[in-house]
């Protein structure tokens, strides 16, 4: 198969599960990250814990973590998996909230959808939360920053997203 072939394609072009039990398992991380935009006030509502329908990120972290564990129920090629690890962070700035989610395993196949589904799940938690005081809110620049371990190694994202540019 070519190096950069559709692993998840049989040879007739039928969706298939890769087949990863010939792999050994090793650590992997992934760590992803997307953002909330909002108006300065909603962001200062979370700050201060006054947003009326509780502790905004409380429960985003709570809903991240759980997403992570529920990854492959969600998407259908995905291989479930031992989460053995998900660390769910926030930056609060004037015009939005960043999620920053990292889980961690030692399996045979990466994490990496699992630490983008807790940073998508995380950011749709915020939304829905504040969506009663700000109907202008976007969810953006969801990706992935870092991936460690496994056949392909390490992929450390280079580029700067929107506000991060130099």
């Amino acid at each position: 198969m070519p190096e950069h072939a559709l692993t998840h394609l049989d040879p007739l072009g039928r969706a298939r599960m890769v087949d990863v039990t010939p792999k050994d398992p090793t650590h992997r991380r992934a760590l992803a990250r997307g953002r909330v935009l909002m108006e300065s006030e909603t962001t200062s509502l979370v700050a201060r814990g006054a947003v009326s329908k509780g502790d905004v990120l409380s429960v985003a972290r709570v809903a991240g973590i759980q997403a992570a564990k529920r990854a492959a129920d969600l998407i259908p090629l995905c291989h479930p998996l031992l989460v053995g690890s998900v660390l769910v962070n926030f930056r609060i700035e004037d015009a939005f909230i960043e999620v920053e989610a990292q889980v961690d395993t030692v399996d045979r196949t990466g994490v990496e959808m699992e630490a983008l589904t807790a940073v998508t799940v995380a950011c749709l938690t915020i939304y829905d939360m504040c969506k009663s005081v700000d109907r202008t809110m976007e969810i953006t620049e969801i990706a992935l920053w870092e991936k460690t371990g496994g056949q392909a190694g390490t992929f450390r994202r280079e580029e700067h997203l929107a506000d991060d540019a130099p």
